[in-house]
Order: C-alpha cells, then structure tokens, then sequence
C-alpha cells in the first residue's frame, strides 16, 4: 500500500500524458486542504493561496505541455457543504487553469453499467492506482492494479467521462448550490 508521498511521487513519475481521476466520496478528509474546507464553511472570500496558488499553477503548466488531467466525481445532489466547497474553491479553478472536471449527478442520470464503485487513477492508460480511504475520507493508501485490471478501469473511465457532466455547465445550471446565492 503506498502512502501520500508515495502516491505522489509515482503520479509524477507515470504521468506523461494523461492522468484519470475518478472520485466517488460525498467528502474527502485530507490535509492536504491545508485547512481550506473550515475557511470556506466559515465564509472566508478564497483558498489559501501559498497551496491554491502552487496547483494552479502545476495544472497550467502540464496543460501548457500537452499533458490532459481529467476528473469525474460522481455524487448525487442536493450538495452537501463539502461538495460546494470542493465545486467552488477546487474545480472553478481548477478547470480555469485547464482541469477537465466533470460531474455525474446520480440525482439527474442513471449509474453506467461499467462504472466502478471506488475511487482510482488511470496514469497514461497504461497504470491503474485503487484509492482507499476509510468511512470519514481519510486517505488509507492507494495500491497500483495489475495490467489485467486495466481494460476494467478503462471501460469504467469511458462510461464516466461519456455520463458526466462538464464542471462548469453543471454549475451554470446549478445556482442553488452557490454560496453566494445560499447566503443571500
């Protein structure tokens, strides 16, 4: 089982040209927000940005090298706080600096057959990385697949990117869920 760092220096080391993100949690309980969540409950205007700033700026320049990231996040709304949080201060902008983020809302189309039911990475179609976290998502460790799991995880990619949603017209669609709009 590969921790954090571990996980990290293997994304690094195996994504050439395309990374697939997959992620099936209501909420995620990792530092690595560097307390974001808590400022955006507490209604502060943005994210940190000595930590937003550094990945902004990481997503812009693979982006710039040809380098595709995608992310599907599979929830069913209404939205829980944490899932506005991580919609407003994680993908607007991230997709502004050249994240493809789509969403498959199971509240508004049916769960494709060929989905998986956890959350992975797919790393230059070529390596398949399983995600565990335990029941608050806390990250316990990420485990690299065999070759014989891929055409699975590719199948299940397909199915979510070909189900989901854009990011940003769901969120179009989706004023309710601003913070702006629920403050008001």
């Amino acid at each position: 089982m590969l921790d954090a760092t571990q996980l990290g220096e293997l994304i690094r080391g195996h994504f050439t040209s395309s990374a697939f993100r997959l992620e099936t949690l209501a909420s995620y309980d990792v530092g690595s927000d560097g307390g974001d969540v808590a400022r955006y409950l507490r209604g502060e205007s943005a994210p940190d940005p000595s930590r937003k700033d550094a990945w902004l700026a990481r997503l812009r320049r693979e982006a710039a090298e040809g380098k595709q990231r995608q992310r599907v996040h599979v929830w069913r709304g209404p939205l829980s706080p944490y899932l506005r949080y991580e919609a407003e201060w994680g993908y607007l902008p991230n997709v502004m600096a050249g994240e493809d983020v789509r969403v498959l809302d199971l509240a508004e189309r049916s769960r494709p057959d060929d989905l998986v039911d956890h959350d992975f990475w797919l790393l230059d179609d070529q390596m398949v990385v399983r995600m565990h976290y335990d029941e608050r998502g806390c990250f316990v460790g990420a485990e690299v697949l065999a070759d014989a799991d891929l055409p699975r995880y590719r199948a299940a990619r397909d199915a979510a990117i070909s189900a989901a949603e854009p990011f940003v017209s769901y969120w179009q669609r989706h004023p309710e869920y601003h913070r702006a709009n629920r403050a008001a």
